[in-house]
């Protein structure tokens, strides 16, 4: 998640750019031989040794021997709504005038292999433009590539830096597609993976074929991630940690523990880990529910130790008197302790079209900290391929889901307490209900543009506004 406060002009310009695109370079837009789809921004886990997986599409060819990677990417998102109910509003609740938005984000990968073994992964992102409304007022927002911090400082950062070792298990060996997160050719069936550094948590977990990249798929924070999984990161997604995972050839588990941030949302870790950290683990099971048709199920838990508040607490504190509204800031430095657990499974179809869901779930006492403000999750979709249209290059993807708060969670807010995405000032409350679907056509070489559609049912939890429509485009290009 990304996000830059700068306003840019609109989504006139992405539109224009789009369409003259499409004119210009329509007689490239055949698709070549073989059954290839467009890389993700990172090749899931699950398909690093997967020799049928499609390689990536770029602007100019990777090397396949090099020890040094250099690639790139950009991503645009442009994004609309129109006016909708809304009997009152508070300060983090979504404008009910229409209003557009545009975001950017501009990556640079490199790495350097230094063995058949070892590496060293780094890159740096440059970002702009903003979220509708700020990204406040929805849980499940509209744009994964935004976030909620107006003072981050506009110089481009360093989003990853990372070490990654291999350790074989056995002599058997599959080919495995190079990336920006590995750039091993092979990796041995049976082994050990070691990362530590800088890097996102859900670079490793959760990841699902079908609904994880914004780059390509779905747009939304709480399809592209489960939306229940409060995973340890500053505001823009990433943390400090490490990283053990044992790969077999049909099951994997991986554990992580990371750096929690110091406030909710906030851009800086905390380095004390004795008072503020996460514990992740996910199993990862291979196997097949269709004859032929590999499917995968991976189940998620995790612990957050940080300074987080409690609705409870903080809803007593205010009718009490103690303070003049709940406020789930007003508490001491403490540490405390919030849980959940996710299950995320793909299943293909047939070979161009497969099934995918989430279903997630947090103890929902303690405040929404890192991600998003949702306690509970469940997710169903259909993606795929436009191989069966000869279009072997595009996605498409259409999904629905529904999100849920806590009932401390739901009274703090009625009460008038805000978080840090929401806060209506009051809530009549009812599950935020989500559907999107896209379609990302491939233009030429690396460049894919993306029509995509949200549903926003009320939205925040309250049935007193919306429902909201949000029409998107996107522009990815691939270095």
């Amino acid at each position: 998640m990304i996000f830059d406060p700068k306003r840019a002009n609109g989504p006139g310009c992405l539109v224009l750019f789009v369409l003259v695109f499409s004119v210009t370079c329509g007689p490239a837009f055949a698709q070549t031989q073989g059954d290839l789809t467009p890389a993700t921004q990172a090749t899931a886990p699950g398909d690093a040794g997967n020799p049928d997986a499609d390689p990536p599409v770029t602007m100019f060819p990777h090397s396949e021997s090099s020890r040094f990677w250099v690639s790139g990417q950009a991503n645009f998102i442009s994004q609309w709504h129109p006016a909708f109910h809304s009997p009152y509003r508070g300060p983090n609740s979504l404008s009910p005038k229409a209003q557009d938005a545009t975001s950017r984000v501009l990556t640079l990968f490199l790495g350097l292999q230094i063995s058949n073994t070892s590496e060293l992964l780094c890159d740096v992102q440059e970002t702009g433009g903003h979220g509708l409304g700020e990204a406040l007022g929805i849980a499940g927002f509209t744009n994964l590539d935004v976030v909620r911090n107006p003072l981050l400082s506009k110089a481009p950062y360093v989003a990853r830096l990372m070490w990654h070792q291999v350790i074989p298990l056995g002599r058997e060996k599959s080919v495995a597609q190079r990336n920006p997160l590995s750039l091993f050719t092979e990796l041995p069936e049976r082994r050990v993976e070691i990362r530590f550094g800088k890097f996102s948590v859900v670079d490793f977990f959760d990841s699902n074929r079908y609904g994880t990249d914004s780059n390509f798929q779905f747009m939304n924070w709480s399809v592209d991630n489960n939306g229940g999984y409060d995973y340890a990161a500053d505001t823009r997604g990433f943390t400090f940690g490490a990283m053990i995972e044992y790969d077999d050839r049909r099951w994997a588990m991986r554990f992580a523990e990371g750096l929690m941030p110091k406030v909710a949302n906030g851009i800086n870790l905390d380095a004390d880990i004795g008072r503020a950290h996460s514990e992740n683990i996910e199993f990862e099971l291979h196997g097949s529910a269709l004859p032929r048709r590999e499917g995968v199920l991976r189940v998620l838990s995790f612990v957050n130790h940080a300074n987080m508040g409690s609705y409870g607490v903080a809803v007593s504190d205010f009718l009490a008197g103690r303070t003049p509204a709940p406020d789930i800031t007003a508490h001491p430095l403490q540490t405390t302790t919030k849980y959940g657990f996710g299950v995320n499974f793909e299943q293909p179809l047939n070979d161009w079209m497969g099934v995918f869901g989430r279903w997630g779930w947090n103890e929902g006492k303690h405040e929404s900290y890192a991600y998003t403000e949702v306690d509970g999750t469940l997710q169903l979709g259909l993606g795929g391929i436009g191989k069966q249209w000869g279009r072997k290059f595009d996605r498409a993807g259409i999904v629905f889901v529904s999100n849920g708060i806590s009932r401390d969670h739901q009274e703090y807010l009625a009460l008038g307490g805000d978080g840090f995405i929401l806060g209506d000032g009051k809530l009549s409350y009812a599950r935020e209900n989500i559907a999107e679907a896209y379609y990302t056509l491939h233009l030429w070489r690396g460049v894919f543009a993306s029509l995509d559609v949200q549903y926003v049912d009320h939205p925040g939890y309250n049935r007193d506004r919306g429902p909201v429509v949000v029409p998107g485009l996107r522009l990815h290009v691939d270095f």
